[in-house]
């Protein structure tokens, strides 16, 4: 079972979380701890000097550097970015979305994935509102961006429509014979409009509704994660864990990322199954080594 560790995000800040790690150096470490204990994958944020969530190329391909330079493991850009002001592109009125430009840009920094969120929906973030904006031309245009980097999509998944419409039809554009990576992303629907809680019905008809090659992962928002990662990995899925996803505890007292993927790691022992090796999980999500 492959784990992919979350480590940073693109909206907590280290004033909510002593421990977010938000700067390249951190950002490495973390990675190459978690790998150390059963992760095979990263799915990566970065963040500007003042701790600010940016798609910036040159800052992933540092980051994906760093990381390279410590351990092997599979390397996932998020082309979401996040809604700090940075990011933000005015839409008038004094609403605002995540950057376009922006988000294609990620494309850039070298991962092995760049995540495609084939979706849009507002998010709500301390009284503000900001959009993402995703029609299925702006979807298509980046997925045509990410094949011409030499990376994969892993398609981000908010609720069961997407799976029925969305996705298939952007799908049937690149068919190349590779199973699609899919990220089924739960609990995140207070900060997401369009997005949907988790319950054990909900995933199965998710995972029922996957296509049919589809290889998937779940990550799950909040304190309370456990129950839909072990379904997951129940229906045969992969899962994600970190800071980003789950920062505290039930008792709201903050988690690591190497203590997320420990975790990870036994619950995936407790149900039969061991962590994926990174050669496996490349072979799983057909992707290359990139070395840059």
């Amino acid at each position: 079972m492959i784990i992919t560790v979350a480590p940073t995000g693109g909206m907590l800040t280290r004033r909510e979380h002593p421990s977010v790690p938000t700067q390249p150096e951190d950002i490495a470490a973390d990675v190459a701890a978690c790998v150390e204990v059963g992760a095979s994958a990263a799915a990566l944020h970065v963040r500007t000097a003042d701790d600010l969530a940016a798609c910036d190329p040159e800052l992933y391909r540092r980051v994906n550097h760093l990381v390279r330079a410590r351990t092997d493991v599979v390397l996932n850009n998020s082309s979401g970015g996040g809604v700090s002001v940075p990011m933000r592109a005015p839409l008038g009125d004094g609403m605002s979305e995540i950057s376009w430009p922006q988000r294609l840009a990620a494309v850039d920094g070298g991962a092995e994935i760049v995540t495609l969120d084939a979706i849009t929906a507002w998010a709500s973030i301390d009284g503000e509102e900001v959009l993402m904006n995703t029609p299925p031309s702006r979807a298509r245009e980046l997925s045509a961006r990410i094949a011409a980097a030499g990376a994969r999509p892993e398609w981000e998944v908010f609720n069961p429509a997407q799976l029925t419409r969305d996705v298939p039809e952007l799908l049937a554009d690149i068919d190349d014979g590779r199973p699609p990576i899919v990220n089924i992303c739960l609990d995140i629907d207070g900060v997401f409009t369009n997005a949907v809680r988790w319950s054990p019905a909900l995933l199965s008809h998710m995972v029922d509704s996957l296509p049919g090659s589809a290889v998937f992962s779940v990550s799950v928002g909040g304190r309370t994660p456990w129950a839909a990662l072990a379904q997951a990995v129940i229906l045969g899925g992969h899962i994600r864990v970190g800071v980003e996803d789950h920062p505290f505890d039930e008792d709201g007292a903050p988690r690591s990322n190497l203590e997320l993927v420990e975790q990870a790691v036994r619950l995936v022992r407790a149900l039969g199954h061991r962590p994926a090796t990174v050669d496996e999980t490349r072979e799983l999500w057909y992707v290359k080594r990139r070395v840059r």
